[in-house]
């Protein structure tokens, strides 16, 4: 509903300790995160920062979604610190098997920042063993580099078994600009609100000031198709 008299009260929930969940969440403190985002005050950059500190696993992938949003260079050293697994020295907190950090959330909201000091950081989860993971590292490292062997990576996940990872691939795609993914992703075994989304996404990164180019027009056929 984007009140901005909220902001101040949604900034005072990221520290509220009433509202815990039985293993140790913050409920109250994740959905503050995420509100913050959507409303795009930058007065909300460092109380976002800090909770990255927060022992809630959800927290800090709620607040590092939200700096991405926010566009926040001031938080990219410190999402590369968890990057590098620094897990807050205080008591755990519920978290995904085998996940230390909110990895693809950390390396996402990196690409979106557009971090090349943090491409060093991110290459190594291209083999990570959570699919997910690994999508979002050739996401953040096209958008960094630019290079095309990062959308391949990409389009290969369209055709992935799992209808989440495919649905992942193409909000990923969406995000990138991959112009040469466009026929695969209107091809894609999943829902055309979402193929739409990712094509627009492509449409959006590759536009100029003017009408679209020519080199274009086989996107809008692709979304006319779809609708």
């Amino acid at each position: 509903m984007h009140h901005p008299e909220a902001i101040a009260l949604l900034i005072e929930s990221l520290t509220d300790e009433g509202d815990r969940t039985s293993a140790g969440g913050y409920p109250l403190r994740r959905n503050a995160a995420r509100a913050l985002g959507k409303l795009g005050d930058r007065q909300a950059v460092g109380p976002l920062m800090e909770a990255l500190a927060c022992t809630d696993f959800y927290v800090r992938e709620a607040a590092a979604q939200s700096l991405a949003m926010l566009q926040a260079p001031a938080a990219i050293a410190p999402l590369r610190r968890l990057l590098r697994d620094q897990v807050p020295d205080t008591e755990p907190a519920p978290e995904p098997p085998h996940l230390a950090q909110p990895y693809d959330a950390l390396i996402e909201a990196l690409g979106d920042l557009g971090a090349p000091e943090a491409i060093a950081d991110i290459e190594p989860f291209l083999a990570h063993e959570v699919p997910r993971i690994a999508l979002a590292a050739a996401r953040a490292l096209h958008q960094l580099t630019g290079q095309a062997s990062y959308g391949d990576r990409l389009v290969q996940g369209l055709a992935h078994p799992d209808l989440q990872l495919r649905r992942a691939a193409l909000a990923d795609l969406g995000a990138t600009g991959y112009l040469p993914a466009a026929t695969a992703i209107a091809q894609t075994l999943a829902e055309n609100s979402l193929k739409l989304m990712a094509l627009r996404g492509i449409l959006e990164k590759n536009l100029g000031d003017g009408p679209p180019a020519p080199h274009l027009q086989p996107v809008l056929q692709l979304m006319d198709d779809l609708l």
